[in-house]
């Protein structure tokens, strides 16, 4: 199975505001028959319609987490557990 790695992000302030914060990390499997596109649900089971795809992969690096380090704060318990299995 490959996962992709998407954020949640925090609602626009208003049109032209600041950047959209990552709010959660999460894992999602990816689509059928995709590697680049991120399934209907999350690991956790949320729905990742409104969440933006990662650019990284937990394949790529082999030891490595699987969220990107920077976001280690927000990663979602429920997907790092699935991971950790």
């Amino acid at each position: 199975m490959t996962e992709i790695v998407v954020y949640e992000l925090d609602k626009p302030a208003a049109p032209g505001g600041p950047e959209r914060r990552v709010r959660r990390v999460h894992m999602a499997p990816a689509a059928p028959g995709s590697h680049t596109v991120a399934g209907p649900r999350t690991l956790c089971g949320k729905d990742t319609f409104a969440m933006e795809t990662a650019g990284r992969r937990p394949a790529e690096q082999p030891g490595a987490p699987w969220y990107p380090e920077e976001h280690a704060s927000v990663v979602c318990p429920d997907c790092d557990a699935v991971m950790e299995v």
